[in-house]
């Protein structure tokens, strides 16, 4: 593949589940792929390895920064490279009668976002409230933490973080505006977990914000049903997801689409999530949390189901 000085800029970024996806989604040569959230190519690049059907493969991401890299990576391989939302791509391609053998969603942020400081995604790190994977957009975590209603901040908190003390979260964080840094937040919802000192205590308040700034959970539940719609019979569809609300979401609409019915479209390939191994977390903690399901494409009704999988 193409190397440059801005790739390399984020060779720091290695692929979850790496072995897992190549496992499940079993790329064979000429098969087309679909990357929702290519971000600096990690899963992509080992997939067009196999296939070697780059003409056919689109890479999407909704970030300026990894969209540059991508067509640096994939130089010269006349690859379409799309800087969209997932669900926006993903209803393009329907109304365009796209079809794809392979298709992924690692719905994880990726390491340069928490590793650079102006990203604003890291509770370690001392940035700017922005949280935004489209630095286009206008709404910032700024905005929410500065502007949203003691009530909205607390529903926010519960709903997307899960977070047990969302409404004494969300006074403090009312009593304390404004806020500017990632820093000055995260330490005033500690306040609220005093002696809690084994996992950050405001990494759910992080989650919830990120989530909301960019409608995450809204942009997988609609675009869950058009990746169906996209995914050739016989074709593999694999989602990484890296907390239970996303999990949640994948989950039910495999489930959905699946069993033992006549109308069934898929058969799943994993019963339960599939997660990193032990040596994988050491080398790359961000696996910690990953869990990965993936299903295939009935080929045809009554039962008849491809094998990916099968060497």
């Amino acid at each position: 593949m193409h190397q440059n000085k801005n790739q390399n800029k984020y060779k720091q970024h290695v692929p979850v589940l790496l072995d897992e996806v190549l496992q499940y989604l079993d790329p064979k040569a000429g098969e087309s792929y679909l990357d929702l959230t290519a971000g600096y190519g990690g899963h992509a690049e080992a997939i067009l390895e196999r296939t070697g059907s780059l003409t056919t493969a689109v890479l999407v991401d909704r970030d300026r920064q990894a969209v540059e890299v991508l067509r640096d990576k994939f130089a010269g391989g006349d690859i379409s490279v799309l800087q969209q939302d997932f669900r926006t791509a993903s209803q393009e391609l329907v109304g365009q009668g796209s079809e794809f053998n392979l298709i992924l969603a690692d719905l994880g942020v990726s390491s340069p976002h928490l590793n650079e400081v102006q990203r604003g995604f890291a509770i370690s790190l001392d940035g700017p409230l922005d949280m935004r994977m489209d630095q286009s957009q206008s709404l910032t975590a700024a905005e929410i933490v500065n502007s949203y209603s003691e009530a909205a901040l607390a529903d926010l908190l519960k709903r997307y973080g899960e977070e047990p003390k969302a409404k004494r979260i969300a006074g403090l964080i009312v009593a304390g505006r404004p806020f500017s840094g990632t820093k000055q937040l995260a330490s005033v919802v500690a306040r609220a977990w005093p002696g809690h000192n084994r996992v950050h205590p405001a990494t759910r308040t992080f989650q919830a914000l990120r989530i909301a700034v960019n409608d995450e959970l809204v942009l997988l539940e609609q675009s869950l049903p058009l990746w169906l719609r996209l995914l050739a019979p016989g074709g593999r569809l694999g989602v990484i997801s890296f907390h239970s609300l996303e999990d949640r979401l994948v989950k039910q609409a495999l489930q959905d689409a699946a069993g033992e019915r006549y109308d069934a479209e898929l058969r799943l390939l994993t019963k339960r999530p599939v997660t990193a191994s032990p040596m994988e977390i050491v080398s790359n903690p961000r696996a910690r949390s990953a869990k990965l399901r993936a299903a295939v494409k009935i080929k045809t009704k009554g039962n008849t189901y491809a094998n990916p999988g099968k060497k």
